[in-house]
């Protein structure tokens, strides 16, 4: 939902109803995972995607449906053999899709969630998609407050101290109740998809390299900063809007920031100067990607630096130098997208083949989340 928020806000602070779809379920090969959303709203205007583009017709009719006549319910769509008209995932896997009306009168939470999404606040939302409990009802979950309810006091109280630990670990997935919240039960279904902030990616060096992989950093989702000790570069002006910049010696800002494993750490300056005390304290943290910027002869004499410094083999092993998979890339935003499929390619296990060589599903199974 993060990425068709505006969009939503929009509507909603027009009073214009809208139809929204979630993908709370996958199985075997399927393009988008849980979380995944498409909504129509007035016009028919279409923002966001369950499938990339396989049923969104059928969720498409269906969103109108669901506004129409203010009743939320869950399609499951799959391959189908048998009628090659069918709406389906010519992938050959299977999706579950709740599909929900949202007006002012039944999410009157839905503006502060949604501004807790968009200022990477934490929030998890609860959603029944079926059982003895309102269907598409939604409980909002942050870490000190709730506002909403799925039915019941019971159901409430157990799915709000859950919703609270998959938020604190990210999970996002189907969670299974008595009617009463009862733990041992399924008569329930809910869906607890949780909004934690952003992950960060630190870029150091403002150079135009720089301004290219900022911007593609946010696209990806992460909450982009870019650090440099030199206050003529270091100018918001050079940066795509939303980028915090900031004015200090890179090392120096690194060791005084939050770094979690998702955090990804692009260092661009090129100069030892730079490159060798930041990379000492890059290389010592949790973030779970490092890439430096430089030639075959820069990366051999940085090594021994690094070395002399006092870094054991296995925290060099973990530096990605020259950072960027070869795509043969020249420009700067060339040069990014190089970069970008690294990150993405690390985060996910990805081979960095092209895809006509590589054997098996597209689509790789989404994981389970819980």
């Amino acid at each position: 939902m993060r990425e068709i928020l505006a969009g939503l806000s929009r509507w909603y602070a027009a009073g214009e109803p809208f139809g929204l779809a979630t993908v709370v379920a996958v199985s075997r090969s399927a393009p988008r995972g849980p979380g995944a959303a498409m909504a129509v709203g007035p016009d028919d205007e279409v923002l966001g995607s369950v499938s990339g583009g396989c049923v969104e017709g059928a969720v498409l009719e269906l969103a109108k449906e669901v506004v129409a006549d203010g009743r939320a319910r869950p399609a499951t769509f799959g391959y189908s053999d048998d009628d090659a008209f069918a709406a389906g995932l010519t992938c050959g896997g299977e999706i579950t899709v709740l599909v929900r009306p949202v007006t002012r009168a039944t999410d009157p939470a839905f503006a502060e969630v949604a501004a807790s999404v968009r200022d990477g606040g934490p929030v998890a939302l609860a959603t029944v998609t079926e059982g003895p409990a309102p269907v598409g009802a939604t409980l909002a979950v942050w870490p000190d407050a709730t506002s909403g309810s799925l039915g019941s006091k019971g159901l409430d109280v157990a799915v709000t101290a859950d919703a609270r630990g998959a938020l604190a670990g990210g999970a996002t997935g189907l969670r299974h109740y008595g009617p009463g919240g009862e733990r041992r039960e399924d008569d329930v279904t809910v869906f607890v998809q949780s909004f934690a902030p952003p992950p960060r990616m630190l870029v150091f060096g403002a150079i135009d390299y720089a301004a290219a992989v900022a911007a593609i950093g946010g696209f990806l989702g992460y909450r982009v900063t870019v650090c440099d000790a030199r206050p003529p570069f270091a100018t918001a002006s050079r940066f795509p809007p939303g980028v915090e910049v900031v004015v200090d010696w890179p090392h120096r800002f690194l060791r005084g920031t939050d770094v979690d494993p998702a955090t990804v750490i692009c260092v661009l300056t090129h100069d030892p100067k730079f490159d060798v005390p930041l990379l000492e304290v890059a290389l010592r943290t949790e973030a779970g990607y490092v890439g430096v910027m430089g030639s075959r002869r820069t990366h051999d004499e940085r090594t021994a630096l690094l070395r002399e410094a006092g870094l054991t083999d296995a925290e060099l092993a973990r530096l990605r130098s020259p950072i960027g998979l070869d795509l043969g890339g020249r420009t700067p935003q060339e040069v990014a997208v190089s970069i970008a499929a690294e990150i993405v390619s690390t985060r996910w296990g990805g081979s960095g083949a092209p895809l006509s060589r590589v054997p098996g599903a597209v689509h790789p199974p989404h994981e389970r989340q819980a």
